[in-house]
């Protein structure tokens, strides 16, 4: 039997964005603890103290919930990788950041458990929009420095910005997605990630 999490969630009191984070937190713990793909509206309603009907006032569906909490989780990545984009560094040194960056952040993401893991892999696999806004913020953040790259005579202008923008985000795939990641050890990816940036580099290069 499954134990009920202790979440302070009352159906009165908190204004209604307040009671939507509580429901984000508490499905966060139980999806933690028992997965994305065990874990029913009902289970998770009857686990901190509500009916299915009080969520699905705020959800729609248990994957509006998973939504909600891959936004959040992978919005801290695309936060960190903004700071980076807009810091006073040079192109190439914010570029080698980032793609360290995005590696370090998602393996500690999507690894620091298992059963997260899972429920990234599902909004991977099943391309939730979550998935799609984090590939776009990628895309963006690159276009940013390479623009600005370019701008200060550090990278070559020739190639057609959408096209080197396109080319630089697919390849940061490795280093992002829950599937992909699990296939390769730490130390292997490290090797990669260098790799590629190095080679990305040279191909920028005037």
């Amino acid at each position: 039997m499954k134990p009920v999490i202790p979440v302070a969630l009352t159906q009165r009191g908190p204004p209604e964005h307040e009671r939507r984070e509580q429901i984000i937190n508490a499905a966060f713990e139980h999806f933690r603890l028992y997965g994305y793909a065990k874990t029913s509206v009902a289970d998770l309603a009857k686990s901190i103290g509500v009916s299915s009907a009080y969520i699905y006032k705020f959800f729609e569906s248990k994957q509006a919930i998973g939504e909600a909490i891959c936004s959040q989780r992978v919005g801290q990545i695309d936060q960190a990788l903004l700071l980076i984009a807009e810091s006073d560094q040079s192109a190439t040194l914010r570029l080698r950041s980032i793609f360290k960056t995005l590696l370090t952040r998602s393996l500690d993401l999507f690894f620091q458990d298992r059963k997260l893991h899972d429920l990234a892999a599902t909004a991977s696999a099943q391309q939730w929009k979550s998935t799609l806004n984090h590939r776009a913020m990628i895309y963006s953040i690159i276009e940013k420095v390479v623009t600005d790259g370019r701008e200060s005579g550090e990278f070559e202008r020739k190639t057609p910005l959408d096209e080197v923008c396109m080319a630089i985000t697919t390849v940061t795939t490795p280093f992002s997605h829950p599937l992909l990641l699990e296939q390769k050890t730490p130390e292997q990816l490290e090797e990669r990630v260098t790799a590629i940036t190095s080679l990305v580099l040279r191909s920028l290069a005037k």
